[in-house]
C-alpha cells in the first residue's frame, strides 16, 4: 500500500472532527510532563473537546480550503489541536488554566466560529466565561430587581401591621 493511501484516513479523521467545530484551538505541548498532560487531557474529554497530537502536514492537508485554513501558518513543531463542537471557549478556558502550572503548554492560534485569533485573542477568548455561567450572571441580574421590589413591599406590609 502506498504511503498517501496511509495517510488519507488520518486526514479524513481530522476532517471529519473539524466539520462541525465551533472551535479549534492549536497548542504546542514540547515539554509538558507527563502527570500534567493526563489530567490536562482528562478536563478536555470531560468538557467534550476533542484533544489530539497530529503531524502538521497531516493537518495542513485537512486545514487547506476551509476556515481553519489560517492556522496552517503556525503549524511548526510539535503541535495538538483542541476541537469543541459546543462550548466555543472550553478549549481556549481549559488551556489557559493549565498553561499557567505548565509554561511549556502554550496557545499559539485559534479559529473560533469561523473567526482566526492569533495568540492574544485566545489568550483574551480564554477569560471569557461559559456559556452556563454568562447564563447565570444574565438571570441574577433580571432577578434582582424583582427581589428587592418584594423585599420592599414585604417590609411595608410589617410596618403597616405593627
Amino acid at each position: 500500500m502506498a504511503k498517501v493511501e496511509l495517510k488519507k484516513p488520518v486526514v479524513e479523521e481530522i476532517s471529519a472532527n473539524i466539520k462541525d467545530a465551533q472551535s479549534v484551538v492549536l497548542v504546542t505541548y514540547c515539554g509538558i510532563d507527563v502527570a500534567a498532560d493526563t489530567a490536562l487531557r482528562k478536563e478536555l474529554r470531560d468538557a467534550g473537546i476533542t484533544y489530539k497530537v497530529y503531524k502538521n502536514t497531516m493537518m495542513n492537508f485537512a486545514f487547506k480550503g476551509t476556515e481553519f485554513d489560517p492556522l496552517c501558518k503556525h503549524l511548526e513543531g510539535p503541535n495538538a489541536i483542541a476541537i469543541s463542537k459546543d462550548d466555543v471557549t472550553a478549549p481556549a478556558r481549559i488551556i489557559a488554566k493549565y498553561a499557567k502550572t505548565a509554561p511549556a503548554l502554550k496557545m499559539i492560534a485559534g479559529v473560533v466560529e469561523g473567526k482566526y485569533y492569533d495568540e492574544t485573542g485566545v489568550a483574551a477568548l480564554a477569560t471569557v466565561p461559559s456559556r452556563e455561567e454568562l447564563l447565570g450572571k444574565l438571570l441574577g441580574s433580571i432577578q434582582s430587581p424583582i427581589t428587592n421590589l418584594a423585599r420592599v413591599l414585604n417590609q411595608i406590609a410589617e410596618a403597616k401591621e405593627a
